[in-house]
């Protein structure tokens, strides 16, 4: 079976509803989602390591992403009572995060440890990042960005994937996904 088969049938596997291998060339990326970032709407703006600013320049982080050939995303999608349903949105990312983390733990040794797991919003390793208290990261090694933070355009990724991403009234989905196999494009 071909790694990335394997890769994509981890990830259904480990609860995503769908998975696919996209190469990194053909990843859309935008450098207008740190504006965004910028506008703090979630309010992680300078108060979460893998968050802007203190995950780094846009441009160094796409050139970063584009080191890698290969990349395996997934998504996860969540009912909901209705589009203000608040706490169905945090128990979709809360079960999203334990598919991310648990693909994590079984992917990056075998794609390397180079590999840049990429999820939806801001890094949910800690209750509170310790960013807040001005100290060092506790997980370095654990700690995830966001896809946006690298500047990757999520609804041209999911084209790109052919997954949806808007998947009908009254759900929530959510993207995660791992950059492997780092040399020259």
């Amino acid at each position: 079976m071909h790694e990335s088969k394997a890769y994509i049938q981890a990830a259904l596997d480990a609860g995503a509803d769908n998975a696919a291998y996209t190469p990194v060339s053909a990843i859309v990326f935008d450098r207008s989602f740190r504006g965004l970032c910028e506008m703090n709407s979630c309010g992680k703006y300078g108060r979460c390591w893998m968050c802007p600013p203190d995950v780094g320049d846009i441009d160094t982080m796409i050139a970063r992403a584009k080191e890698y050939r290969r990349g395996v995303f997934f998504q996860t999608i969540h009912p909901l009572e209705d589009s203000f349903d608040i706490e169905g949105m945090e128990a979709a990312a809360h079960r999203h995060n334990e598919v991310s983390d648990k693909l994590a733990k079984e992917l990056v040794p075998l794609m390397g440890e180079d590999t840049i797991v990429l999820g939806a919003g801001a890094c949910h390793k800690c209750g509170a990042c310790a960013k807040i208290t001005g100290t060092p990261c506790r997980f370095p090694n654990e700690a995830i960005s966001s896809l946006e933070s690298y500047g990757i355009a999520v609804s041209q990724l999911a084209e790109a994937c052919g997954m949806k991403y808007i998947n009908g009234a009254n759900t929530v989905t959510y993207f995660g996904g791992f950059l492997y196999d780092r040399g020259e494009a």
